[in-house]
């Protein structure tokens, strides 16, 4: 197996639309700027889920256009400026709506997986 391949065998991808609901939950907990929004879903997800930069940037420019987060420029104490983003009101309820429709959809698809867990199973 060659290395590059090797690299990613491990690698889970990000079901499309969940990034957001990822960042939306992340930044429910607290402002953070775009480094550290990608190592908290790193560190909370196990190490399993990774979110490059190439994802994870225009993600935050959507949601922002959007009025689900707000950023603001700060200076951090290593001297270069940092933009930090946070949740905003309108962004925590999309946040519940999110996370709402993930839970119908694991539900369904635990269904499927485990059909001897529901009741009437054809």
């Amino acid at each position: 197996m060659s290395k590059h391949k090797k690299r990613y065998q491990n690698r889970t991808e990000i079901l499309q639309g969940t990034l957001d609901m990822l960042i939306l939950q992340t930044l429910q907990w607290a402002p953070r700027h775009g480094y550290a929004l990608s190592k908290a879903i790193r560190t909370n997800s196990g190490e399993i889920l990774k979110v490059d930069t190439g994802s994870l940037y225009p993600a935050l420019h959507r949601l922002e256009r959007k009025g689900w987060i707000a950023s603001e420029w700060k200076t951090s104490e290593l001297g270069p400026r940092l933009r930090i983003y946070r949740l905003t009101q309108a962004g925590r309820r999309q946040l519940m709506s999110e996370r709402s429709r993930w839970e119908r959809l694991t539900a369904a698809i635990a269904g499927i997986l485990n059909p001897a867990e529901k009741e009437n199973v054809p």
